[in-house]
């Protein structure tokens, strides 16, 4: 892929649904964030890691070990705590439950899926997601479905 600095200054042209849009052609899942900055910043860096490649294998292992030791709270304290062997969250039931809660006199019902959540018939990769669809504003999806750190 021939990539130049044109394309990547094409991109501040772009409207903030094409950067969403050229996000998930990309990366192949919807943004995490709507910012228009982090978009601009994730979209130019893939550009250029198609173009020239990525990280070399040894220097993402260097790069994690070091957030590893110097960012333990953001990195490993949180994967230690909630990840399972498997890596799903262990605060989350088992695929194939349902999540339930009545808001406003609703009752809503969470599918839980391997990877993400459907809401009617609607798939969220996380439970954020599916509580901002539900009452319009931002929620921890844990907090807004009643789930406490330790899982229950």
């Amino acid at each position: 892929m021939n990539i130049s600095k044109c394309d990547i200054v094409a991109l501040a042209g772009l409207t903030a649904a094409e950067l969403q849009r050229k996000y998930a052609e990309l990366f192949g899942a919807e943004p995490v964030s709507n910012n228009r900055r982090f978009l601009e910043r994730k979209i130019a860096y893939r550009l250029q890691e198609m173009a020239i490649g990525g990280l070399p294998a040894d220097l993402k292992t260097k790069i994690d070990g070091l957030i590893t030791r110097y960012d333990p709270v953001n990195c490993c304290r949180f994967k230690a705590k909630h990840s399972s062997p498997t890596g799903r969250d262990s605060r989350l039931p088992l695929p194939g439950s349902l999540i339930t809660k009545t808001y406003k006199g609703k009752r809503i019902e969470v599918k839980v899926l391997e990877s993400g959540f459907e809401y009617e018939g609607v798939i969220y990769k996380n439970l954020s997601h599916v509580a901002k669809v539900i009452t319009g504003d931002k929620w921890n999806g844990f907090l807004f479905f009643g789930y406490k750190p330790n899982g229950k």
